[in-house]
């Protein structure tokens, strides 16, 4: 059964990202699976130095972790555009742009990261109760460990998408271009 927004039509917005997540010049950064891991393991080394750096901007009031934050950027843009590049948008592109098999897939993700994000809350409420019971007060816990499981819930589509990814079959330029046109295509109907 189709849902409403796959029987909207492809926009320019569409097709935009559906040619930027699918362009080829960046694919030697993602085109083996180990690639594809350290690209993953990086990110969540940045996303983690990064909340580290905001919490201790808010609540450490470190002005220099502001500066930490600023420098953590760029290289967190560059590993989240790898990953995205690496999965074709599966995670970015609605789902109107995407076959049967890529929202099955995607689906797949999503039902994954579910099911680690129930571990990891399940981890951090044994941590902080832990703490607790060890004498700490676990008032001053609560914020940063859920800001932290928020942030890691955000983004565990993509760091699972980006370790389940396949190989892609080596293709044509000319074989890109045919995609391209076709969701275009598409879009007209």
């Amino acid at each position: 059964m189709m849902t409403t927004d796959e029987k909207r039509p492809v926009t320019g917005y569409d097709r935009r990202m559906y040619a930027i997540m699918n362009r080829r010049e960046g694919a030697s950064l993602h085109a083996t699976a180990a690639r594809r891991r350290t690209a993953v393991v990086v990110h969540m080394a940045l996303t983690g130095a990064s909340i580290v750096a905001w919490l201790g901007t808010v609540l450490g009031h470190q002005e220099w972790a502001v500066y930490v934050m600023l420098g953590l950027l760029l290289p967190w843009c560059v590993a989240t555009g790898v990953i995205n590049s690496a999965t074709r948008g599966l995670l970015e592109l609605r789902s109107r742009v995407l076959d049967e098999r890529q929202r099955a897939e995607k689906n797949r993700v999503v039902a994954r990261a579910h099911g680690v994000m129930m571990w990891l809350l399940l981890g951090a409420a044994v941590a902080v109760g832990a703490a607790g019971l060890a004498g700490q007060k676990p008032e001053g816990l609560v914020f940063p460990v859920l800001f932290g499981v928020f942030v890691v819930h955000w983004l565990m589509p993509l760091w699972v998408a980006g370790l389940t990814a396949g190989d892609e079959p080596d293709l044509d330029d000319d074989d890109d271009d045919g995609i391209v046109e076709a969701v275009g295509a598409a879009g007209a109907l």
